[in-house]
Formats: structure tokens, sequence, C-alpha cells
């Protein structure tokens, strides 16, 4: 869960509509955005040039991984393009404090999932989360009443900080789809073919989900969670986190 540096092959390159540089590689270890988390950013550098490529963004589409970003170190008027054949080597470099931070924030989602049912809303169903820095937040089916919104958002935090207190460890297994039901409370959302492989994420032996995200190794990574609003309406409820610092949490 944690590979921050590795190599590859380059598959092809070309530029996209938009002006931006595309890399295509046999193998990646940058996150493509999906599953309401944002993807790596980081760099790729050119092996046996003295080439840099700065990934601003990376999206999966039809299983290929497109790497977006610029070069730096071409200087003026220098031609490389020839020179970035199928087969150059790459090295990759993913930004540390990014995917950290994007781990902390999904891993955090999950955590809030075990924890509903310990303050009594087992009964919300999981749906769509926004695992991104700039509000993240979970959304559940189901409703909670209005008049213990607020006593439910004290409850959350503290049960959720609670287990980070304790840790726990964070696993990703790929298992075979009867397999992965078992660990998933007995069955797998729709969206899950049944010839599938699923990868399921689990928080020590809690029941998992169907995750391909970047997680923390160990929930007390998350350090700290706050719980700023939980909003009930329209049979829906929805949880709006974030993660701290240590230091911030004591403030």
């Amino acid at each position: 869960m944690w590979n921050l540096q590795s190599t590859a092959t380059l598959v092809s390159h070309f530029k996209g509509d938009d002006g931006r540089h595309v890399l295509i590689l046999d193998r990646t270890i940058f996150y493509p955005q999906g599953g309401g988390q944002p993807a790596d950013t980081g760099f790729i550098h050119i092996d046996g040039l003295d080439i840099k490529f700065v990934v601003h963004d990376v999206r999966s589409k039809d299983g290929i991984v497109f790497h977006y970003g610029v070069f730096e170190n071409l200087g003026v008027g220098r031609e490389f393009e020839s020179t970035l054949e199928k087969g150059k080597g790459v090295s990759l470099f993913v930004d540390e404090p990014r995917r950290r931070l994007n781990s902390r924030l999904h891993s955090a989602g999950h955590l809030l999932d075990i924890c509903l049912p310990r303050i009594g809303l087992g009964h919300l169903e999981p749906g769509k989360a926004y695992h991104f820095s700039d509000g993240p937040w979970v959304e559940y089916k189901g409703v909670v009443p209005q008049n213990e919104l607020q006593n439910k958002q004290k409850d959350l935090e503290l049960e959720a900080n609670a287990l980070i207190s304790v840790g726990g460890k964070v696993s990703a297994d790929i298992l075979l789809y009867d397999e992965a039901a078992k660990l998933c409370g007995g069955c797998l959302p729709d969206y899950v073919p049944k010839e599938s492989t699923p990868r399921i994420v689990r928080i020590e032996d809690n029941p998992g989900c169907p995750c391909g995200g970047t997680h923390v190794v160990d929930i007390s990574d998350i350090i700290h969670i706050k719980v700023s609003q939980i909003r009930s309406k329209k049979g829906l409820t929805k949880v709006y986190y974030n993660v701290e610092s240590a230091e911030s949490a004591v403030k």
C-alpha cells in the first residue's frame, strides 16, 4: 500500500487535446483518480536523459493509465520527441506527502463506516464518498432523526478516535468473488461482476468492502478524525469529516 518508487517501461507518449503531455507505461505505481480519491502526483525520470516529467494528474480508461504532465529541463529549442521511443526505461517517484494525506483521508472514511453500528446507526448503508482534502465526506442510505444529529456527531468522532488510539491493521487482498463476499458481510455491491476477483480492504477483523484506493498500514496513522457535521435528508445521510495532525487535535 506504500510503494512510492519503482521502474517501468515507456509504451507511448503523445500530446492531449488540452496541450498536456501524456505518458503511458507498461506498469505504474501512480494512483489514478477514482473511487472518491484524487490522483497521485510526482515525477517520472526518463532513463539516460536529463529530463523530468512532472505528473500533474493520472486517469484510467479501459484499463489504460494515462499520466498527464509537463517536461522539465528541456532547454530552449531542445528536441526530445525522437528520444522518447517505445521501450525506454523510466523511474517513477510518487509525491509522498500527498499520497500519505490521501491515504489517511480514505482510510478515515472506511473507519467511519465501521463506527456507525457502534453508535446505534447500523441501519445506514454506505454509498458514495469524497475523500478529497478540500472537504471530504461519506454518504449513506438511510436517515438520522434531526434531534439526534448533534449527539451522533460527537459520538461518532469519539468512537473513531478511540479506535485510532488503539490502532488496527489495514489489509488489502485480491480475492475470488465468493470469498470476498464472505468478508464483506455476505454480499458485494451490484457493480462488482460475479466473475471478478475484487480487491477487499479491511480494518482488523471488521467487515471489508471492495476498494481500489490507497490506505494507511494501520489506523493509528490516521492520527485524528474531526467530524464536522452530519446532515440527513431525503433518505440520505452525509457525514463531513477531516483528518488532523496530533498537534492540531490538542489545540
